[in-house]
């Protein structure tokens, strides 16, 4: 056994590039792991840069000085985070408290038409059933309330946090757009001469990774701008904050749609009932959900994350309990540096052993 151990050691970390990558790893997912929520501004600050790189990038091939695109990138940036937090965010609070001073009345709503399914089809479902089942809902909307609750009091606590992010995070945005090379030079002194493997690696990731954060960015104002339209359009109540909601689902490939279709189905029947108005609301989201998964997805990414739809599950469930939805944004980029590992691990293991 101890020579099997042995045997298989010396055949993928006897190489010295093989360690170095492994290693590296290991202390990044330490740090992640350890004091992730200390460095929860410049992780914030890095994951904003990395996305406006693009914009940078794209200034700059338009024969843009650099200094005068980094200016322009970030000038925009501040601008928008400005108008949704003047513009969008109050909005989307307003109607998220409107929701939910009416879930008392929705669930009164609820309950009369769920009392009445024992007397039109007593052979399917008993007055027990249905006892059982409202006392649930009453225990679940008690259990809200109280999170409710919780919640606005921790964010009354955390709103000092917030402001100091509110500065904090900006600065560090423009220093790392502004420094990037010189941060990147910085690094490598730290690294080894021979790093051909962590090199491939990083570019792989890089290519991919870089491309997936800021199509999935632009998937999401597309598919919550478009959403809001149709909402609006058809008179849906809470249409800016449902919209919201269905553009963030887009996170979870998959798993968002399927949970989001309750809350658009519960407002469109609360609000028109069993008819066609609810019937158009459906077929609104539904078909958005289709041109999102079938024409918006391969257009913005094509072939950029080669990844199994059930690897991708997995890693939403792994990541997203580690790190929440933090761990849910990255979960494709993090499963994409987790393919490139394993694809250049048995390449190098393969010419160490020929």
């Amino acid at each position: 056994m101890i020579r099997l151990l042995n045997q298989w050691y010396e055949r993928h970390f006897s190489d010295p590039q093989v360690a170095i990558l492994a290693l590296l790893l290991i202390m990044v997912t330490a740090v992640i792991a350890l004091i992730g929520d200390i460095l929860t501004p410049i992780l914030a600050a890095i994951i904003i840069a990395y996305l406006l790189d693009g914009a940078v990038a794209w200034l700059r091939q338009r024969k843009v000085p650099n200094f005068i695109a980094i200016i322009i990138t970030f000038s925009s940036f501040i601008f928008l985070v400005l108008l949704s937090l003047v513009v969008l965010a109050p909005l989307i609070v307003r109607q998220a408290i409107q929701f939910m001073r009416e879930i008392p009345n929705m669930l009164a709503k609820g309950q009369s038409v769920i009392m009445e399914l024992p007397v039109k089809y007593p052979n399917i479902i008993s007055e027990d059933q249905i006892g059982d089942i409202l006392s649930r809902l009453q225990s679940q909307a008690t259990d809200l309330s109280q999170k409710v609750v919780s919640f606005s009091l921790a964010s009354v606590v955390d709103l000092l946090s917030f402001m100091v992010y509110l500065v904090v995070v900006p600065l560090l945005v423009f220093f790392f757009l502004k420094d990037k090379e010189k941060i990147f030079l910085w690094f490598a002194n730290f690294m080894p001469r021979d790093r051909a493997l962590v090199t491939t690696v990083w570019k792989e990731v890089n290519d991919k990774t870089s491309g997936y954060v800021r199509g999935k960015f632009l998937e999401i104002l597309i598919v919550w701008v478009i959403t809001y339209i149709a909402f609006l359009f058809l008179g849906l109540d809470y249409a800016l904050l449902l919209s919201f909601i269905v553009g963030i689902s887009v996170l979870i490939p998959y798993v968002g749609a399927a949970l989001v279709t309750l809350p658009v189905a519960m407002v469109a029947y609360f609000q028109w009932g069993y008819g066609s108005e609810m019937m158009y609301a459906l077929i609104a989201y539904g078909v958005i959900q289709f041109l999102d998964g079938n024409l918006l997805v391969p257009l913005l990414f094509s072939e950029m994350v080669n990844i199994h739809p059930a690897a991708i599950i997995g890693a939403v469930l792994v990541f997203g309990g580690l790190w929440g939805i933090w761990g849910v944004f990255f979960a494709i980029p993090l499963a994409t540096v987790i393919h490139a590992v394993i694809n250049a691990w048995p390449r190098l293991s393969d010419n160490i052993v020929g």
